[in-house]
């Protein structure tokens, strides 16, 4: 899946890197030294991240959805049963943002400084009847932004051994108007919409520092040893 492009920055104070430059800066220093100072600078910072950004437990579930989330993984998958139907949703952390937009106006262009970049995550939807003789599948590429879910394309296909000639999909603005809205209903109705596109990215907002904190705890289990 693709990787998270933005990560939360190391919040290094200005107490801090003074000495770090200075240490640096300092010739023949002995690499047990180097290592000392480097893992008092690290646990300095987990401790400003515990104590002052600390991430949440990260939920379980999500309205119908049931969640798998590993641990040093860039993505999550969401799971939930639709009546007879099974409802895969693979999403990925954050992986590209909306360029911002142009204005003319320097109020304009601060404000939207301000607010940052409307943050990218892929979605993967994949609606699939259960039961036996049921080998067709639906899957549904996604744009989900802070605020919206846009669909990019739809992909029918069949399941594992099933023939099916080679398909790249139906772009989705290129669909008719009442098929478009044929579409977002039947998602909707899977609970794959505007209210799961926020919830994503309050998630994966949550997911990066607590995959920050754990990264930075195993650099520090091994300058330790």
């Amino acid at each position: 899946m693709a990787r998270f492009l933005k990560p939360y920055p190391l919040l290094l104070r200005s107490s801090s890197t003074p000495a770090c430059r200075s240490f640096l800066a300092t010739p023949g220093i002995s690499p047990a030294a180097f290592d000392e100072n480097l893992l008092r600078l690290l646990r300095n910072e987990i401790a400003y991240l515990s104590d002052y950004f600390p991430p949440r437990p990260l939920p379980q579930r999500f309205r119908s959805f049931s969640i798998e989330d590993h641990p040093g993984e860039q993505w999550i998958r969401l799971r939930s049963k639709n009546g007879a139907e099974d409802v895969k949703v693979d999403a990925t952390m954050f992986d590209g943002a909306a360029p911002l937009p142009p204005s003319s106006a320097l109020s304009k262009r601060v404000e939207a400084l301000e607010l940052g970049p409307r943050l990218h995550i892929s979605l993967i939807v994949e609606v699939s009847p259960r039961g036996e003789g049921s080998d067709s599948v639906l899957e549904v590429i996604c744009s989900a932004w802070p605020e919206s879910l846009d669909v990019r394309t739809l992909f029918p296909l069949r399941r594992k051994g099933a023939a099916v000639r080679p398909y790249m999909g139906r772009s989705f603005k290129n669909l008719d108007k009442e098929v478009k809205s044929w579409v977002i209903s039947y998602l909707e109705e899977r609970q794959v919409d505007d209210e799961l596109a926020e919830f994503l990215h309050e998630y994966m907002a949550n997911k990066g520092k607590a995959e920050l904190l754990r990264w930075m705890r195993m650099v520090e289990s091994i300058l330790q040893k």
